[in-house]
């Protein structure tokens, strides 16, 4: 039993450390089977995140078949190379694109499709009326929750985005009032980068914490009221 004390200097640096240490892993994954109950308290962790009206509307669909993998990997060749064509008129950007590795799907131990139910303890979802977003923010939660968890326990772990999903609902027998969120790749690593991949490649670099804060209205990035918080977030360092 998880106590409900507050937590200790040592937890809560525990819980910053893999928030700053999370990758997004897209290669250095290495032969190494994940044990059950790693895997179990993972998906515990990523279902135990809020959800709107406590709709808890995300299923995790486990593969580790090889000839599913492949057709989800043709798949995202495939938008790959339409992705590629988009960047015609920046050749730079389009060498600086062809030469990142952006998926790890047959390397990794095991893949898991994040889906979102929309029909959920539905149609009536509390607080879902106003935002019917906030169903698939809930599922966001969970995926989140899942990539700290795993970097805790020393999994990385892709979040392949350049896939079809009516490739996805295909392969995986997905029913079409189900919505695959996100494809990810999880296993073991030979090391977590110092920096994420993307900014390490140049691809783009981190914002100030201070170029994306506002002060009680949008676009306000300075406010005598909160003058003393502002020279706060300044001192941060990456």
């Amino acid at each position: 039993m998880i106590s409900m004390k507050a937590f200790s200097s040592c937890e809560r640096e525990g819980l910053y450390k893999a928030i700053f240490l999370r990758r997004d892993i897209r290669s250095n994954f290495i032969n190494k089977e994940i044990p059950n109950e790693v895997l179990a308290r993972i998906l515990n962790a990523a279902h135990h995140a809020p959800s709107v009206g406590f709709s808890q509307p995300w299923n995790f669909v486990l593969i580790k078949d090889s000839s599913a993998r492949q057709h989800v990997k043709d798949s995202f060749l495939k938008e790959r190379e339409r992705s590629i064509s988009m960047l015609n008129g920046d050749k730079t950007k389009q060498k600086k694109y062809i030469s990142l590795r952006l998926e790890g799907i047959m390397e990794s131990a095991i893949n898991i499709c994040v889906t979102y139910d929309s029909t959920r303890f539905g149609p009536f979802v509390l607080g879902r009326t106003s935002i019917g977003e906030t169903g698939l923010y809930s599922v966001c939660c969970a995926i989140q929750n899942l990539w700290l968890a795993a970097r805790a326990e020393g999994i990385g772990v892709g979040w392949v985005s350049i896939l079809s999903n009516e490739d996805l609902h295909e392969i995986l027998l997905i029913p079409k009032h189900i919505r695959p969120v996100a494809y990810l790749c999880l296993g073991y690593v030979s090391e977590f980068s110092s920096k994420p991949d993307l900014e390490k490649e140049g691809w783009l670099s981190r914002m100030k914490l201070n170029e994306v804060i506002c002060y009680e209205r949008w676009g306000i990035h300075k406010c005598d009221s909160w003058a003393q918080f502002n020279d706060t977030i300044e001192q941060i360092k990456d």
